[in-house]
């Protein structure tokens, strides 16, 4: 059985940095070779993307995460990562990770990230 657990939410102040982790387990095929990603649904809005990374590391990002929050992978770990810096209260939301997979692919439960002063 498939499985994606985050970690590494929790409360920011403004300007703060947060890293998110996505430990996987599960895959009938390798974690390498999957497309991986980070969504967010913030409070009262639907699930975005936040950041996506493919099986070569090539990366692509929500406008609002550019240049402040990195996605990178470990396959010798099957981990992502969602290093996140220079947060703003409108980062404020739970934190999904994605995978690669059937249908609409495989979803973490989520972690919450909330930042305040």
């Amino acid at each position: 059985q498939v499985q994606l657990v985050e970690s590494g939410g929790g409360l920011s102040q403004p300007g703060g940095s947060l890293r998110l982790s996505c430990a996987t387990s599960g895959f009938t095929f390798t974690f390498s070779v999957r497309a991986m990603g980070w969504y967010r649904q913030p409070p009262g809005k639907p699930r975005e993307l936040v950041a996506r990374i493919s099986s070569d590391s090539s990366t692509n990002y929500a406008e609002s995460a550019k240049g402040r929050f990195t996605i990178s992978r470990d396959n010798a770990k099957n981990t992502v990562y969602l290093q996140m810096n220079n947060l703003k209260p409108e980062d404020t939301a739970v934190y999904h990770c994605w995978s690669q997979g059937p249908g609409d692919g495989y979803w973490g439960q989520g972690t919450q990230v909330t930042v305040s002063s």
